[in-house]
């Protein structure tokens, strides 16, 4: 069974960075694409990043050019990298690989939250 376990959310002000990262129990390989969503209260689910066994990655507009999604396959990781933090990305994030003719696997989530 795929594990997924998330880390380093927190509360940080306005502006501010944060690194979330994301451990598979196993090997990032084996899955053919990885990524980060978020739920606000009360709002859906929703895309922030995706990221490619090849390398290739997506952003929606609301985060493009803030966040940048990476992956280190020796350490069977996916980080997530968010700058110029506003307070509309206050949300629970969670981590996602999906594995071909299998499905989705997902974490138990890190909460972020930007406030003054």
């Amino acid at each position: 069974q795929v594990q997924l376990v998330e880390s380093g959310g927190g509360l940080v002000q306005p502006g501010g960075s944060l690194r979330l990262s994301c451990v598979a129990s196993g090997s990032i390989f084996s899955f053919n694409a990885m990524g980060w969503y978020r739920q606000a209260p009360g709002k859906k689910r929703e895309l922030v990043a995706t990221i490619t066994k090849s390398g290739s990655t997506n952003y929606p507009d609301s985060v493009k050019g803030r966040f940048t999604i990476s992956r280190d396959n020796a350490k069977n990781t996916v980080y997530l990298q968010m700058n110029s933090l506003k307070p509309e990305d206050t949300a629970i994030y969670y981590c996602k690989a999906n594995k071909m003719w299998v499905g989705d696997y997902w974490g138990q989530g890190t909460k972020v939250t930007v406030s003054s």
